[in-house]
């Protein structure tokens, strides 16, 4: 087989439908769009439309609500904190701030901060300090012989 030998599967490519090409072609002068209207003309959309009856988008009910001032957190778990640790790409001994988990690749950006949760498995004694953290996570590094410090914690204080 040679390169110009190669051919795709009979019908698996359709040729375009050429219009406005004359007559003799069966599509031609008006291209099938018909003669004059809103429909015949370039550069027309009509998504949606239904012949002046209220469209449905429209008769549906609007539904929930988008608060439009809400923090957007980085989520990490502690099962990739640990892992990131015993890598070594971060640090047990140090404090484990939002900027270390940012600068060892674990989160690409802070967003309204960083919050921990506790999916995953915590041997090492580590020393976090975050944004947020869940219940569950604050427990399993405290069980570890860690501390976490979240900043809502640190302003009840």
């Amino acid at each position: 087989m040679k390169l110009h030998e190669l051919r795709d599967n009979p019908g698996a490519t359709k040729t375009k439908k050429r219009v406005g090409r004359g007559p003799g072609s069966g599509k031609g002068k008006t291209a099938g769009r018909g003669i004059k209207g809103q429909k015949s003309r370039s550069g027309v959309a009509i998504a949606g439309y239904e012949g002046g009856q209220m469209p449905l988008y429209q008769r549906l009910p609007k539904r929930g609500f988008n608060k439009p001032n809400r923090k957007e957190y980085a989520v990490v778990n502690l099962g990739l904190i640990e892992k990131f640790v015993e890598a070594g790409k971060l640090d047990a001994k140090a404090e484990i701030t939002e900027d270390a988990l940012v600068a060892s690749g674990l989160v690409r950006r802070k967003l309204d901060g960083v919050r921990v949760l506790a999916k995953g498995d915590v041997t090492s004694k580590l020393n976090i300090s975050v944004t947020g953290a869940s219940k569950a996570a604050v427990e399993a590094v405290e069980k570890a012989g860690g501390s976490l410090k979240t900043a809502a914690a640190s302003a009840a204080e």
